[in-house]
């Protein structure tokens, strides 16, 4: 007969010369020490990520929210503090700023006013006429879809030549008949006809990314609610008017907040194109804080800038509470 070996149990005595058996911690098991591993490791693949956004986000724009309170020309050692003074001269208060932060703000509003509008009205049919193409649809949606891939400030400067007095849409309005539209100044040089025609170049470069998220909510819905429309006697308009366009309601608030912030921040067609001329007729804040920022030598001016920039960021928050605000109450 054959007995277990006995398990020896570590003891310890203690100041009073007692013995007791010694608590030993058991090492954890195999599993646990995986994951823990693999936590590391995630840790360890992302932390650069972290890194690098603490310092090119974070960092950068905590500077940019101290800078707004104080004037500086990036090259003096010493900001000088100026608390709101910034905000105020924007505003109401600096006879040279204000006023052209007022002129600046209402060609503003009107890009913002037109520009969404007119991509929703161009790229929404545009989708529902590609979504019924059955041949050559991938080809079409890559010819659409080209003015947002291709270089913009290429595509911009190719704009300025066919824009000029003796360019492509004068040619062409002249070999028309129709010379009397012709703009001896070219369509960028008039006054009247400048901000109409970058809202045109603005929503040309707009439409292709609001028709494929149009394409996208098109191809999710059910296609049994478009026949049943169908055989209730709809034509193509009631189809699309009071079936499809209510299912693409979300679609049409992320089109429209999407281009109101571009048209709000986007600065760069109007300083390829036109630099804000002729006058100020087509300077808009972005350009502004532009210039504020990098077009005036070695004027303190980056403080105003920082501010303008600011004030932009908060309109834009509110406008995107107010488009989610609406969103949710009609969805």
């Amino acid at each position: 007969m054959t007995t277990a070996p006995r398990r020896t149990v570590p003891k310890a005595v203690d100041e009073g010369g007692g013995i007791h058996p010694v608590r030993t911690v058991a090492a954890p098991p195999p599993h646990r020490r995986r994951r823990g591993y693999e936590a590391l490791s995630g840790y360890l693949f992302v932390a650069p990520a972290v890194v690098l956004f603490a310092v090119m986000g974070l960092y950068t724009v905590g500077y940019g929210f101290a800078l707004s309170f104080a004037t500086w020309n990036g090259f003096t050692p010493n900001w000088t503090w100026v608390g709101l003074d910034n905000y105020a001269d924007l505003l109401w208060r600096d006879p040279v700023y204000a006023p052209r932060i007022r002129h600046a703000t209402l060609n503003t509003l009107w890009v913002m006013l037109a520009a969404p509008a007119l991509t929703v009205l161009v790229s929404f049919p545009l989708a529902v006429l590609l979504n019924q193409v059955t041949r050559f649809q991938t080809v079409l949606r890559s010819v659409y879809f080209l003015p947002y891939v291709t270089s913009g400030i290429a595509v911009f400067f190719a704009w300025q030549y066919i824009l000029q007095p003796d360019g492509a849409v004068n040619s062409l309005l002249g070999s028309a008949g129709l010379g009397s539209l012709e703009q001896p100044q070219g369509w960028l040089g008039n006054p009247t006809t400048a901000m109409p025609t970058m809202i045109v170049v603005t929503v040309w470069g707009a439409v292709p990314v609001a028709m494929l998220l149009y394409l996208t909510g098109l191809q999710g819905i059910d296609r049994s609610v478009l026949e049943a429309a169908q055989l209730d006697g709809a034509g193509w308009w009631r189809t699309n008017g009071s079936v499809v366009w209510p299912l693409v309601r979300p679609i049409t608030a992320i089109v429209v907040l999407l281009n109101l912030r571009e048209s709000l921040q986007g600065f760069q067609t109007f300083l390829v194109m036109t630099n804000g001329g002729p006058g100020d007729h087509t300077n808009v804040l972005g350009l502004e804080a532009y210039r504020l920022a990098f077009l005036k030598n070695l004027s303190p001016t980056l403080g105003l800038a920082s501010a303008l920039g600011w004030i932009l960021f908060a309109a834009a928050l509110v406008l995107a509470l107010i488009n989610l605000r609406a969103l949710r109450s009609k969805t």
